[in-house]
């Protein structure tokens, strides 16, 4: 216990979505090497991800979606469901990667061999549906995490904060009716994919464990802290969460391309200080972030290096 881990895969890499694309494996060699040259990547304990197995994204995904995504891309398809949910031969591979990476990363803090962990891993999960591609994603990584801690480790209440600047619709959907899980999203709004606005709370027996913070474009620093601190972190303290995940965009930074959204490293930085401070008074410091989207390799960089830094600086639960 006291170390924070690091899991990422070379078949992430191998994903190519095509010429152009923002979301390319560029940016997982930019915030590694970053990781690298400011020196946390030495302080970082760091395992290859495992591809998940089928019985993990069954608890998510139809076998029939799997099936479909295998067969696309096996026959040459240059997206699935959406033309905006890009593959290539390896996609399903690094894919697979990415939620295994998940599996791995809340295996070992569940386990307490690691106080928290960042995945870093693409192509990222949000916008998948239960039996859709979309938005960049093709399986939910951090929808997978969240079924395996209940399944496989009586962890009864997970939280999942998706600060991507845009909306994890996909995510919402998967749990919405369900009160074990409790989504809270800051977002750009109004922006792709269009969904996530303040009045959609849950339904049924899920009313309630849903919580959206929209903002205006052009918010930045202030704002974005100001719903945090004020909505999230108060409605994260009542849940009382038995393990936290974080669904880690950077596309809020003030140099991505995909959104008017202002938001610097710091913010970034102090959204990730103040989560590692909640899940240490609620669950023993148990909190594993997956990297989502990004798409400035620079911004991405720099916001991944303050994101693991207040990472590998949270106090450790254990510790005196």
């Amino acid at each position: 216990m006291g170390r924070t881990g690091l899991v990422t895969s070379p078949a992430c890499l191998r994903h190519d979505p095509g010429p152009g694309h923002p979301e390319r494996a560029e940016r997982l060699i930019a915030l590694l090497e970053r990781l690298e040259r400011c020196g946390l990547r030495a302080e970082l304990d760091e395992r290859e991800a495992p591809a998940a197995p089928l019985e993990a994204l069954e608890r998510v995904h139809p076998r029939r979606y799997v099936e479909r995504l295998r067969s696309r891309i096996a026959g040459g398809a240059s997206w699935v469901d959406t033309p905006d949910a890009n593959v290539s031969a390896h996609s399903l591979e690094a894919a697979l990667a990415a939620a295994g990476g998940a599996l791995c990363a809340v295996d070992a803090v569940a386990a307490g061999d690691w106080k928290n962990a960042f995945v870093a891993a693409r192509p990222p999960g949000h916008h998948a549906e239960e039996d859709l591609a979309m938005g960049f994603c093709l399986l939910n990584s951090v929808a997978i995490a969240a079924r395996h801690l209940q399944a496989e480790h009586a962890i009864e209440r997970v939280a999942i904060v998706d600060f991507d600047v845009h909306h994890g619709n996909g995510t919402q959907h998967l749990f919405e009716e369900d009160a074990s899980v409790f989504y809270a999203s800051l977002h750009e709004h109004p922006l792709y994919p269009g969904t996530g606005a303040a009045s959609e709370r849950g339904r049924g027996a899920g009313a309630g464990a849903t919580l959206n913070c929209p903002m205006p474009p052009g918010s930045g620093d202030a704002e974005w802290l100001s719903a945090f601190e004020g909505r999230v972190l108060p409605a994260l303290e009542d849940f009382e969460p038995g393990f936290v995940l974080v669904s880690a965009g950077f596309d809020g930074h003030a140099r991505d391309p995909l959104s008017s959204t202002r938001l610097s490293e710091q913010a970034y930085a102090s959204m990730t200080r103040e989560l590692a401070a909640l899940a240490a008074r609620s669950c023993a410091g148990r909190l594993v972030t997956l990297l989502e989207g990004g798409y400035d390799l620079e911004g991405l960089a720099r916001s991944c290096a303050a994101h693991v830094g207040e990472l590998v600086g949270s106090p450790d639960p254990d510790g005196p």
